[in-house]
This record gives structure tokens, C-alpha cells and sequence, in this order.
């Protein structure tokens, strides 16, 4: 692809990078504008998108740098006002949902990545989520391919512990009940 074509092919990204931009910032509203001053941005600096990049890895790239610009700069505006924070994104139960106890352990599981600290959440959003190689997430984050493997790691161990169903203590012991 070049880069003449980022304008035709950036709609068809969207959502995902919407996805990306709403696990990143975790409120719709700073979602929807960190993608738009992303996509103004790569169209700007399109001409920087390299022959044989993934267009996608790029553009998450150019959202997640997006995004750390925003919070060093609220950082510092937050310095001389007072906190505030959106109001929760609503919640609608899905009319197709026929099982609940299922969108319960999808809900647990959205609420266990979103509780990782924020280099591991990325991470796993990337990979795990978007699909992204370890090289991929590492050129987006633009850190080395084993700091991704890493973060990963102990993502998924995070997560992994919070849904372990634990023995009880004379089992685990090896004791007979």
C-alpha cells in the first residue's frame, strides 16, 4: 500500500481502531476524539507510512503515541484543577444474549484486562484482542519484542489467578478429605 491509498483504505480501520482507542482511554468520549486526532494525523504524516509496514500496526501506533501525548498533558493541566471523570459508558443488556451466565464471564473478563496496569492492558488489547504479532504490538509501542512478550506474560498470569478456583487447603496439602 501507499500512501495515497491510506484514505480510501482508513475507513474500513475504523472500528478497529475505535476498539483500540475505547480500551486505551476506557470512556467513549475520549475514544471518539483520540481517533479522530489520530486519523488527522496520519493523513497528515501519510507520507511517512513505510513500504511493507502493516497500515494497521501503524495507525494504532500513531493512536497509542496519540494518547500518551493526552494524558502527559492532562498530567500537567491536572497539576492547577481539580479531577473530574466521565460518567460510566452505559450498559444495555444484549436482546440476544440467551445466556447469562456466559455475558457474566465475558464481563469479568473485560473487567480483569481493564484492571491490568496500563502497559499490560495494551499489550494484551493489541495481541490478544486486535491480533497484532509480538513484533507488530513492539513496533506500536514502539518497545523491544521481548518487553511485549513480557507484559504478556504477566498479563495473562494476572488474569489467569483472578479466575483460578482455588483447592481446598487439605487437598492442596495432599491430604484425603
Amino acid at each position: 500500500m501507499n500512501d495515497d491509498d491510506l484514505p480510501t483504505v482508513l475507513p474500513t480501520l475504523l472500528p478497529r481502531l475505535w476498539r483500540f482507542a475505547l480500551r486505551l482511554t476506557q470512556n467513549q468520549h475520549d475514544a471518539e476524539d483520540l481517533v479522530q486526532r489520530a486519523c488527522v494525523r496520519a493523513l497528515e504524516r501519510r507520507s511517512q507510512l513505510q513500504p511493507g509496514t502493516s497500515t494497521l500496526s501503524w495507525l494504532f501506533s500513531i493512536v497509542h503515541s496519540t494518547w500518551m501525548n493526552e494524558l502527559r498533558a492532562r498530567s500537567i493541566r491536572s497539576r492547577g484543577s481539580m479531577d473530574w471523570q466521565d460518567e460510566e459508558i452505559e450498559q444495555f443488556a444484549d436482546p440476544a444474549g440467551r445466556n447469562p451466565e456466559l455475558d457474566l464471564l465475558h464481563r469479568q473478563v473485560i473487567d480483569a484486562v481493564e484492571a491490568l496496569p496500563e502497559a499490560q492492558r495494551v499489550v494484551m488489547v493489541l495481541v490478544a484482542i486486535e491480533g497484532l504479532s509480538y513484533r507488530e504490538a513492539a513496533e506500536v509501542l514502539d518497545v523491544p519484542i521481548g518487553t511485549v512478550m513480557s507484559r504478556l506474560s504477566r498479563a495473562r498470569l494476572t488474569i489467569g489467578q483472578k479466575f483460578s478456583v482455588q483447592a481446598p487447603a487439605a487437598v492442596r496439602k495432599g491430604e484425603s478429605l
